[in-house]
């Protein structure tokens, strides 16, 4: 066992010592394995409980509410296109960089010829990056990002400018309804190695409490919601 390993156990004994608790009880083995199986749901706003289209519209008030922006399109075709246009609109370069998400891989990229794209994990030179989202969340208007090859983790916080796509049907009412679907999509008792929730660009307050954008990431995060239902990862 590593000196670090040690000095956790230590602790935890100090505490579990305090609280007067043994860690091998079956009480409380019990306890934490019904707890793991039952996934008990917490209390639901009742903004969390629309349909999908107050859904997504209630996600898209509150990413634009901490200074994320959004736009939809209608077909996967649109992506490539909007895509280039909002680069072009904030005096971007026409270079992208994304993971190799299936959905994304299929896109006619083609169609948007002024795009340079590249696939793979984020560079320190890369200014704009493309991820697909997982799911969303509308109560609080917050993206739910899993990791993989298929969306790097690192292109959700290393380049300035991230563009997001979510899809329609991915947009849940509430965080126990998007936790619902990974369950459900990586199968019980399975869980991607991360899950990024993302509520706007990174922004601190800690500078004389007045926010600055792109503190600890992105600078600007562009949603792009594909209207329709979405059944497969």
């Amino acid at each position: 066992m590593s000196d670090n390993a040690t000095r956790r156990e230590q602790i935890l004994g100090r505490i579990r010592t305090s609280l007067n608790v043994d860690a091998d009880s079956m009480e409380r083995l019990e306890l934490v394995a019904d707890r793991l199986e039952d996934h008990k749901r917490n209390i639901v706003p009742d903004r969390a409980s629309g349909t999908v289209a107050q859904n997504v519209k209630q996600f898209c008030e509150r990413m634009e509410a901490v200074n994320g922006t959004v736009e939809h399109v209608k077909t996967p075709s649109e992506i490539p296109g909007a895509i280039a246009n909002y680069l072009r609109l904030h005096n971007l370069p026409q270079k992208i960089r994304r993971g190799s998400d299936p959905a994304l891989e299929k896109l006619p990229w083609g169609k948007a010829r002024s795009l340079e794209v590249a696939v793979g994990a984020a560079r320190k030179t890369d200014e704009v990056s493309v991820s697909r989202a997982f799911a969303a969340v509308a109560e609080s208007g917050t993206l739910v990002m899993t990791s993989g090859s298929d969306n790097p983790t690192s292109l959700n916080f290393l380049p300035e400018n991230h563009i997001v796509v979510v899809e329609a049907g991915r947009v849940a009412g509430s965080y126990e309804d998007a936790w619902d679907v990974v369950r459900a999509v990586y199968g019980d008792g399975e869980m991607p190695r991360t899950v990024n929730l993302i509520s706007g660009p990174s922004r601190t307050g800690d500078i004389e409490q007045k926010i600055e954008l792109g503190a600890h990431g992105p600078r600007r995060l562009h949603v792009i919601v594909l209207n329709r239902p979405s059944s497969a990862k």
